[in-house]
Formats: C-alpha cells, structure tokens, sequence
C-alpha cells in the first residue's frame, strides 16, 4: 500500500501572485488598525520626524511673509498656485492608470471644469476692481467692460463645451468610471472653489481679514503638535489617534490668547488694515475706521502698582478676534478629522507628499478651508455695518403746485422712520 504524499495540489502557473505596486502615501489597512489602549504609539523616529516638520515650517513662514509684503495681488495668486495643488492631488485619488489609457484626453476635461470655475469665481469676485484698476485707458477700460458684461454668458458656454465633451468620450463598459470621475470633480470644484471665493474676498476687504484667522490655523496647528507631543495620553478621537485631550485643551487656550495678542500687533499696520479697491500694487494709505483705533481701559490698583503704566489700550477689533480665536480652536480642527476620516476611507497616509513631514498641501488647507468661509460670514455679519435704505421718488401732483418728494424708510434701526423732503420750490400756476 503507498503512502499518499500528494496531500496538496500543485501550484499552477495561473495562480501565480500578482504585485501591486504601492504608493509612497498609502498604508496598509491592518497596520492602520487601533485598538483601545494602544492607539498613542511611540515613535522612536518622532524628534527626528519634529526637525523636519520644522525645518519646513521655517521655510513656508519665510516665502508667506516674502508674499504678505508684496501686497493683495501676489496673495491672491499663491492662493491661486495653493488650489492647483489641492486639484492635482484630488483628482489623483480616484484615478485609475489603466481606464486613463483608455480615455485618452479626459484628465485634460478635469482640468478644463477646473479653470472654468475659476473663471467664472474669480471674474465675479475681482470684477469691479478690474475696472477701477482701467479706467485710465478708454480703449482697455472699453474691453473690460464687455467681457465684464458676458462673462457669465461665457463661462456657461465653456462649462456645456465641457459637458458635451464628456458625453462624447463615454465608452462601453467605462460609464461608471467616467461617470465617477464627472462627479469627483465637480465635488472637487465645490469644496476648493468655495473655500477659495471666501479667501479672496477676504484679502481684499483688508489683509487682516486673511492674515488673521490663517495665522489663528497655524499657531492651532503648531500648539497642537506640542501639546499632544509633550503632553499627550489620553486620545480624542478614534478617527485620528494623534489627537488627544490634553493637547485639545491646551491648544484651546493658546490659539484664543494668540488671537488677541495677534489682532492688536496686525491692527498697527496699514498695509494690513486697509482694503484694496483695485488691482494695482501700490502702497495702502487710509482712516483705519473705528475697529483699528485703540480705546483705553485704566488697569486696577493691584494691578497698576507693578506696572509702569496706568492703562492699556485695546483695539476694539480684538474683542472679534476672540470669536475667531474660539473657532479657529474649537470648531476648525473638525475639518482636519473630516480629512482624516476621508483618507481612512482611501487607505492612504497624505494627500500628497508635497510638504516634507506635512504631506500634501490639502493636508495643510483641510482646517483652513472651515476657517476661510467662517472669517467672511462672520466679517460680513458682526464687523461690516449694515445700513439699508430705500429712496422712492414720488411725484406729488396739485393743481398749484409741482412738487417731487423723497421718502427714506430706514430699516436699519429697531422702527422705521421716514422722512419726506421737499427739494423743488412749489410753483403756482398765475
């Protein structure tokens, strides 16, 4: 009787293991399982992960300010260079290689949705400065005018060119994928352009309004990373085990005392302060308005006694910038656990690796997309005085008389008022 050896079947060629290649932000799934106590991990590798984060840092903040002090027109176009990057990197997570080669020309289509937008955003925005910024040349100011005109009617036609662009590449067996990609990138465009719109209008209604609640991210960001490196143990969220209370509380109390002292330093500038009316780039002279002129408060006795002056002075501005600093470090971070949660759902580390030790830029916009749109709601609702007014020219008809009155109806106040004015002499008929 023979023994059975063959208590397995060969293997066959076609069961042969195929490899993937990985990319450098992705990350195993099982390795990016926590579980209970273990989601604090120590990294033996973290200072030198620190000196990195750092040393980028560095540079960053060095090009920001380089850009901050050429003026409104060149931080509009790093804002600008920022989308572009957040595009490429977005439109890179759902690609596929092998449906692109079969698709030739559709990742140009993305692009072309891409700049469309940006035509149609930026051309409402920046409108009515351009035309202040041309009003010199009769000729120029002449053709401005008229793209100004249609540039809505333009922007549309662009957008269908694109769409009937899309309906005449589809191709058997790759609707789903296309159709896919049609959606990614109009979600794409809706979070980056409407995060973008906000920025910009923010910018020029006075650098401030930008500099603000971006430095308010950052100092978040920063704060974040010392506390929890330092100090923290018990974590946040599952979804980003990273974060932990400790450096949540921490960061809580030093990005709202930043706030302050920030919008007192940023409020002595001008140049920060002032809004652009235009697209020139010169420099910024004007009455700094009632938010940006300090008010004088006596200190206590106590106090007083061990400080060589009486009183300190407080830009009213600062007292907005506490709401920005409560946001900025309460309510801003649940964007950057979206991110989390969103390449948790992709399998992957980054966004990118743009950045050495940040990642990708969209690793570094996720906060400040919340923030941007915030800033302007809150600019537009608490800071920018709203007077409505409704003049109604009313004939008055008489035998005698030919009279014409304005009546004003303030709605601005508690209880509308009017008042009538006469401006034309009663003429009587001989």
């Amino acid at each position: 009787m023979q023994k059975d050896h063959g208590t397995s079947a060969p293997a066959t060629p076609t069961s042969a293991r195929v490899r993937h290649r990985r990319r450098s932000n992705e990350f195993p799934f099982e390795m990016s399982r926590t579980n209970g106590n273990h989601l604090l991990v120590i990294d033996h590798n973290k200072y030198r992960s620190m000196w990195i984060r750092a040393c980028s840092s560095l540079w960053m903040l060095g090009g920001f300010l380089l850009i901050l002090y050429l003026g409104h027109l060149y931080i509009w176009a790093m804002v600008v260079i920022i989308q572009i990057f957040m595009a490429r990197e977005l439109f890179s997570l759902l690609r596929k290689a092998h449906e692109d080669k079969r698709l030739p020309g559709f990742r140009l289509l993305n692009w072309h949705f891409y700049f469309t937008a940006m035509l149609f955003v930026y051309g409402h925005i920046l409108s009515h400065r351009l035309v202040n910024t041309v009003t010199s040349d009769k000729i120029f100011y002449r053709l401005v005018s008229r793209l100004i005109k249609y540039q809505m009617i333009i922007c549309y036609f662009l957008y269908i060119a694109g769409f009937m662009w899309f309906i005449l590449t589809l191709k058997k067996k790759m609707y789903k994928y296309q159709f896919g990609q049609f959606a990614w990138t109009h979600m794409i465009l809706i979070v980056v352009f409407t995060q973008s719109a906000f920025t910009v209008a923010n910018i020029f209604e006075g650098i401030f309004w930008f500099l603000l609640p971006a430095s308010l991210i950052a100092v978040n960001d920063v704060a974040a990373y010392f506390f929890g490196f330092f100090f923290g143990k018990t974590p946040l969220i599952k979804i980003s085990p990273k974060k932990t209370w400790e450096g949540f509380i921490g960061v809580s109390v030093a990005t709202t005392i930043s706030a302050f002292v920030l919008a007192n330093v940023f409020g002595h500038f001008q140049w920060l302060t002032c809004p652009r009316k235009d697209l020139s780039t010169g420099w910024l002279h004007c009455d700094p308005g009632p938010l940006f002129k300090p008010e004088y408060y006596p200190l206590p006795g106590w106090i007083s006694q061990w400080l060589p002056w009486k009183e300190i002075a407080i830009f009213p501005v600062q007292w907005h910038a506490l709401c920005l600093g409560l946001f900025a470090s309460i309510i801003a971070p649940f964007g950057g656990f979206f991110a989390s949660g969103f390449k948790r759902a992709f399998k992957i580390k980054d966004f990118g690796d743009s950045i050495p030790g940040h990642g990708g830029i969209t690793d570094r916009m996720d906060c400040q997309m919340v923030m941007a749109v915030f800033a302007y709601i809150y600019h537009q609702s608490f800071v920018v005085p709203q007077d409505y007014k409704r003049d109604i020219k009313q004939p008055y008809f008489g035998g005698a008389a030919n009279s014409i009155y304005e009546i004003r109806t303030d709605i601005a106040g508690e209880n509308a008022w009017r008042t009538i004015l006469k401006y034309s002499q009663t003429h009587l008929v001989s």
